[in-house]
């Protein structure tokens, strides 16, 4: 019986719930990067200044972080498919709100109610994906990852061609925002209605208590993975609300400006994606792989900071290869401290959580300091000098010391019965995820 068990759990989501997990990814940054290559005209339109325009990052930013706290909560409450369902529908209530936005309160608003619904799904799909495909952690991780950056890269990209398409010589800003309400939408429809999945139910599913994010605050592995995932992200949300403005002070235009933050996602796409199975392929020691990719950000951040002679193309590519290889890294990093799933997943849920909330301060500080400074150069030196401090903190995140690191974190009497599954959670023995 135990034999026939461990086949079942070896069994995963097949290519079917692969397209679901790239279907929910995409819709997780598409509205965050949408706003920044429109900046002029909604700045123009609305009035809204710079502190404002950094809000338009930060505030989804906290939202996302204070949500993926809770997520873990909601989902043993109403499941991990009807969490997400959640969460999808709140980004296209957000999404589609913005069509009829008429000032700054409007997009903030839609802003915050975005980031909660990405929270959400993001405390919930990492452990979604650990359960459904427990012997390819690395890849299936690497391609959610790489389906985020790559709905970021939509949303830089397609956002100021939908608003010239629908409002000609005046962009019409809000179709550029509001479309991405469509993609949730579809989504959505395809999460709720996708072919039926087997898991297997544990004997003895772990308690409510041993599956709270509250005890990783009591963690300091915890902790150290939550500073690090947001001092990294933190270059990330500071590039997507400044990047294109960066450029439009040098005379690009809006399109060509969300082009460079494309083409930096692109990289991170393709970074994400590869990044962890190439260093799941060398062994479970991911620090080495890290380092390149902190050595990557730093390369490109200080090319921004001493305006080397240097292609925008290729700051871009290198500055998306070392932040999309360091998130998918980091979110393998997370999910390779516990085996239990339901755990693994609270984990790196608190991980997001505190992480995104530390992300959000950066646009804000590199924002400030443009305002103040007229100028990024301080800002790019500032983030470069984040990477640094980082470079020594990835060397703490040896495999062999994992169990010690999180001994007591969780009740591990549910790990010992069996891994817990979706179905579990979902309060039944087989169902639709």
């Amino acid at each position: 019986m135990k034999a026939a068990q461990a086949s079942r759990n070896s069994r995963d989501g097949g290519i079917a719930f692969a397209i679901v997990i790239v279907l929910v990814a995409l819709n997780l940054r598409a509205f965050l990067t949408s706003s920044s290559p429109l900046l002029e005209p909604i700045r123009a339109a609305t009035g809204i200044g710079f502190h404002a325009v950094a809000l338009l990052t930060v505030l989804p930013m906290f939202a996302m972080g204070a949500t993926s706290l809770f997520g873990a909560v909601v989902g043993q409450r109403i499941g991990p498919r009807g969490g997400v369902a959640l969460g999808l529908a709140a980004i296209a209530v957000a999404c589609a709100s913005r069509y009829v936005a008429g000032g700054a309160a409007a997009l903030l608003w839609s802003a915050a109610l975005a980031g909660a619904g990405v929270g959400l799904v993001q405390a919930l799909m990492p452990g979604v994906v650990k359960q459904a495909y427990p012997a390819r952690i690395g890849v299936m991780t690497g391609l959610y990852s790489a389906a985020i950056m790559g709905g970021g890269g939509l949303g830089a990209m397609a956002s100021p061609w939908v608003a010239h398409a629908f409002g000609g010589a005046q962009p019409d800003w809000h179709a550029g925002l509001a479309i991405w309400a469509l993609l949730a939408v579809f989504a959505l429809l395809y999460w709720l209605n996708m072919r039926r999945i087997e898991f297997t139910s544990a004997a003895e599913g772990p308690s409510l208590r041993s599956l709270s994010w509250l005890r990783c605050f009591t963690s300091r592995r915890a902790w150290l993975l939550a500073a690090c995932f947001g001092l990294i992200n933190g270059g990330y949300t500071s590039l997507v609300a400044w990047l294109p403005h960066f450029y439009a002070q040098q005379g690009w235009t809006a399109q060509q400006g969300g082009s460079v933050l494309a083409l930096m996602t692109a990289a991170q796409v393709v970074s994400a994606l590869a990044m962890p199975a190439i260093a799941r392929s060398r062994g479970r020691d991911l620090r080495p792989w890290l380092l390149l990719t902190l050595a990557a950000q730093l390369a490109g951040f200080c090319a921004l900071t001493f305006a080397a002679p240097v292609p925008a193309v290729a700051i871009a590519i290198v500055l998306g290869f070392g932040l999309g290889g360091a998130f998918s890294l980091c979110m393998v990093l997370a999910l390779d401290h516990l085996p239990d799933p339901a755990q693994a997943g609270a984990l790196a849920g608190f991980m997001q959580g505190v992480g995104f909330m530390i992300a959000a301060l950066a646009p804000f500080v590199t924002g400030w300091v443009r305002e103040h400074t007229g100028g990024f150069t301080l800002a790019w030196a500032y983030l470069a000098t984040v990477v640094v401090v980082l470079l020594p903190l990835m060397l703490r995140f040896d495999p062999r010391r994992y169990a010690d690191a999180t001994a007591g974190l969780f009740d591990t009497r549910g790990a010992r019965a069996g891994a817990p599954s979706i179905a579990a959670l979902d309060g039944a023995a087989t169902r639709k995820v």
